[in-house]
């Protein structure tokens, strides 16, 4: 009780378990409501453990998958290269572009907000473009849900570009928010069999319909795989960055090794969650 907890929660998933820490009196801290400024960069846990799990998803399909990433020459012929599909530019997804492109991969990627082009297409990956037809980026750059009829336009255009992919990772994710279907039922029956899909955002309802967490389904010989805490399968470097991230948060917000409580600073008035017996944040 009066104690200070600094993690990795989404206030508004654990309304019971934030009660309870404002009736015991604890300040509470949740990193994942970090502003997207340049002073929160060190601390950003979101994004490291992203990165983790990026990558990780570009090995998982590579495992998956009964062919080749790279080009081949080989004294039996020429063997193409996989064709990798990237749904997401976020941290994860530029992660999954960057690996996939040192395996070999021909990538392509797309993403509701057209600034993320310039960083896809300096990784070496085509960025697809589609009309959008309205503001898709929220504060702080995050992309924000789009209306129906925008959303019906992208699952189309989506369908069409999942048919020729060898591999899809997907990563889409809206903060606080269900995770967009960005691939029907229907578009899976149109993939080649053979044909992977990660899908990075299963843990937040996922962006393929028929993904399932913690399951591969196999649909019509379209393998889904549906990962979760993939940070925990790489625990050197995701708990070497995750220290890192808070030990950053530590200094920031103690002096003397003492909490020090000011809500005039945006990063501390951000995430604290509970503080003298009250809910912030919900």
């Amino acid at each position: 009780e009066g104690s200070a907890l600094v993690a990795l929660f989404q206030p508004a998933a654990e309304r019971e378990s934030v009660s309870q820490l404002a009736a015991r009196r604890v300040t509470a801290f949740s990193l994942a409501l970090l502003p997207r400024i340049t002073r929160a960069q060190p601390m950003d846990v979101l994004s490291s453990q992203a990165t983790v799990a990026g990558y990780k998803a570009v090995l998982l399909a590579a495992v998956a998958t009964g062919r080749f990433f790279p080009m081949l020459v080989t004294a039996a012929g020429t063997l193409t290269p996989a064709r990798v599909l990237v749904l997401g530019a976020g941290v994860a997804g530029l992660q999954a572009i960057a690996t996939a492109r040192r395996l070999g991969a021909v990538v392509s990627a797309f993403d509701v907000r057209a600034a993320v082009k310039e960083q896809v297409e300096s990784l070496g990956a085509k960025f697809l473009e589609m009309q959008i037809g309205e503001q898709a980026e929220a504060a702080g750059g995050y992309a924000k849900q789009l209306s129906e009829e925008t959303h019906r336009r992208e699952l189309a255009f989506l369908a069409q570009q999942v048919k020729d992919a060898d591999i899809v990772i997907t990563t889409a994710a809206i903060p606080g928010k269900r995770a967009p279907i960005l691939i029907t039922a229907d578009a899976v029956g149109g993939m080649k069999p053979g044909s992977v899909i990660v899908d990075l955002a299963v843990e937040t309802g996922g962006n393929c319909e028929l993904a399932v967490a913690g399951t591969d389904v196999n649909r019509n010989g379209v393998l889904i795989l549906g990962p979760v805490n993939l940070p925990s399968t790489l625990p050197y470097h995701a708990s070497q960055m995750y220290a890192r991230n808070i030990s950053s948060f530590l200094l920031h917000v103690t002096r003397d090794g003492k909490l020090v409580v000011d809500f005039d600073d945006e990063i501390m008035r951000e995430t604290c969650v509970t503080y003298a017996g009250e809910v912030r944040k919900s």
